[in-house]
């Protein structure tokens, strides 16, 4: 981070420039599968027969066995191998300090998602404040909404994020300084 940015950073200037931009959305590389479901299942002691019983699922209300809530993340992302070139329209975000902070994601499950489905997901920056932390009094935060859809563009799921940015303590001071 340079010196010009701690001068001239004007946070209305950035809202307007980056707030409502998006990721590309990208496809999940598999359709939500018995399998991973199962061993996700048994991994985490969950006996919920909608998740595990091909019968019950056929039986109920979905008509199919469905994922837990929280694999909807995992059937709209790239899997762990082979690794995909990962491009983030979102990581230049311009704040003032470098040092980032996760502080908190909240995660709402709309539908159930069902074997075949094909999942993907695409967030988007929904805020950018100043909020003084005791280390800096002009740490930046950013908010991005994560959204995850079907194959039919049903939301299935959204999560938020918001994420803390501050500057190291002789990065403040030096800004004091001045």
């Amino acid at each position: 981070m340079s010196d010009q940015l701690d001068k001239s950073y004007d946070i209305e200037v950035i809202k307007a420039q980056w707030i409502g931009k998006k990721t590309e959305k990208t496809t999940g590389r598999y359709p939500v599968e018995y399998d991973p479901i199962r061993r996700h299942c048994h991994m985490v002691e969950d006996t919920n027969p909608l998740f595990l019983d091909p019968d019950a699922g056929k039986n109920s209300q979905y008509g199919s066995v469905i994922a837990p809530p929280v694999m909807a993340g995992y059937f709209a992302g790239s899997g762990p191998w082979p690794q995909k070139a990962k491009t983030d329209a979102l990581a230049n975000v311009p704040t003032r300090g470098e040092r980032k902070i996760n502080m908190n994601i909240d995660w709402e499950y709309l539908i159930p998602v069902r074997i075949g489905d094909q999942l993907s997901s695409q967030r988007e920056l929904v805020d950018i404040f100043e909020k003084p932390i005791k280390l800096d009094p002009k740490a930046v935060w950013l908010v991005t909404e994560t959204r995850i859809t079907n194959q039919n563009d049903d939301v299935v799921a959204v999560g938020r994020n918001t994420l803390l940015t501050h500057r190291t303590p002789e990065q403040v001071s030096a800004d004091l300084q001045k």
